[in-house]
């Protein structure tokens, strides 16, 4: 990740000097003989011989196609981007609360990438309304600070901002705030504003967002989080947010309540990766969601118990799996951050990546050009990729394009048991 914020789309390639004088490509295992491999690292995309949509293609260009053809431009979550890819969430942890989370939306904004700011930035950082008395450091981290930051930079035409909320968002009327702002007229009179509903997240489904604070700042947020002494020192304190309680009918009331209080406002649902994750996707996009934000395992930025990061939650393959063809925009994240694997997960339904923990080493690594770089990479091989399925726009990718070994992969629905790779 560090390589691509740095040299941009030359790291996709061997070291050049290298060229002529050495073989590549013998060493490297296949993924899916690797025990335990991700069910995402272990396919494989396969192209086919026979490419009737590059003859298309050719006929409309009057010459032979090219990777540069290949359209990336994607409707994500009814945001207009220009590649299959938006900024994760970062929350209110440290890293995004310094100067790493505005370094981040002003790169967004360059690129035209749809922009998630995170749950309970309020609560932390502060809201952030014109003629505030805050330090400038402080205003920039706030909630509007980054919208703010995003704004200046964003292009017309693309882009846009969905607002996380969590239980205590709510309670400081978060979406209130932003869709009465002034200062989000911009984004509300384009249609470049959505209110992201969080249901949980990946690095610990089914509970809240944590976070580790000294004793004054957790004496501040009391009323509104719980805090635990727990973590041993006599300065720092967890700082534990509510996971909220959702079922059938309060998810489907919530979203409800959403368009009918914020109608200008696009409608987005963040998932956990729960075992019940096809249900209530289902759920969300019968409701009205533009989009369902899969948060797979991998994922996270933030701060979570250890034995969360590694034993609990599904994998994002697996949830890419257990939905099948989804009924409406799939948003997913967890270790997005190179083509091969976002072509995948494109190709068993999601509509676009996310990129999070990518996003914040690259601009830690380069905090003026580094997203910009890796975004540049990873849509330079996303081209070479979907070019060499024989396809010319991100949204053909479809089952037909991955290859999974053994017999099959196993689902509860008996019309995605055949193995992938065979899905009509």
């Amino acid at each position: 990740m560090r390589d691509r914020a740095r040299r941009g789309t030359a790291a996709l390639f061997p070291p050049v000097e290298t060229y002529g004088g050495t073989l590549f490509g013998a060493a490297r295992p296949p993924a899916h003989a690797v025990a335990d491999a991700d069910l995402l690292d272990a396919l494989r995309l396969v192209p086919p011989v026979f490419m009737p949509r590059r003859l298309e293609k050719l006929i409309d260009l009057a010459r032979e196609p090219m990777h540069h053809d290949v359209d990336l431009t994607t409707v994500v979550g009814a945001l207009r981007s220009p590649l299959p890819a938006y900024l994760s969430a970062f929350g209110s942890t440290q890293v995004a609360s310094a100067d790493l989370g505005t370094a981040a939306s002003r790169q967004a904004g360059r690129l035209g990438l749809p922009m998630v700011i995170g749950e309970n930035v309020v609560p932390v950082n502060g809201y952030g309304r014109l003629g505030g008395t805050a330090p400038a450091g402080e205003a920039e981290r706030s909630l509007l600070g980054r919208i703010r930051a995003y704004l200046d930079e964003l292009p017309d035409g693309s882009g846009g901002v969905a607002v996380q909320q969590s239980t205590e968002d709510a309670d400081a009327e978060v979406w209130n705030l932003v869709y009465s702002d002034p200062s989000a007229r911009p984004l509300l009179e384009s249609g470049r504003l959505a209110f992201e509903l969080k249901v949980g997240q990946g690095a610990k489904p089914g509970l809240g967002g944590m976070t580790v604070l000294d004793r004054a700042a957790a004496a501040r947020v009391a009323e509104q989080y719980a805090v635990d002494d727990v973590l041993g020192g006599e300065e720092r304190v967890l700082r534990c947010s509510s996971p909220g309680t959702f079922t059938e009918e309060i998810l489907r009331q919530q979203i409800r309540l959403m368009r009918n209080n914020f109608p200008r406002a696009r409608v987005w649902v963040k998932l956990h990766p729960g075992r019940d994750v096809r249900e209530a996707a289902a759920v969300a996009w019968s409701a009205g969601a533009d989009a369902v934000t899969v948060d797979g395992a991998e994922g996270g930025t933030g701060w979570a118990p250890l034995g969360f990061l590694d034993g609990v939650g599904l994998p994002l393959g697996e949830c890419l799996r257990r939905i099948g063809r989804p009924d409406g925009g799939l948003l997913v994240s967890g270790r997005m951050w190179e083509g091969t694997r976002a072509a995948k997960a494109l190709a068993l339904g999601a509509t676009a990546v996310g990129l999070g923990r990518a996003a914040l080493l690259a601009v830690e690594e380069d905090p003026e050009r580094g997203l910009e770089r890796l975004v540049e990479a990873l849509s330079l091989e996303l081209r070479l990729l979907i070019s060499a399925l024989g396809k010319y726009e991100a949204g053909a990718l479809a089952y037909e394009d991955v290859w999974a070994a053994g017999t099959g992969l196993p689902h509860q629905d008996p019309s995605l048991a055949a193995p992938l790779g065979t899905q009509p």
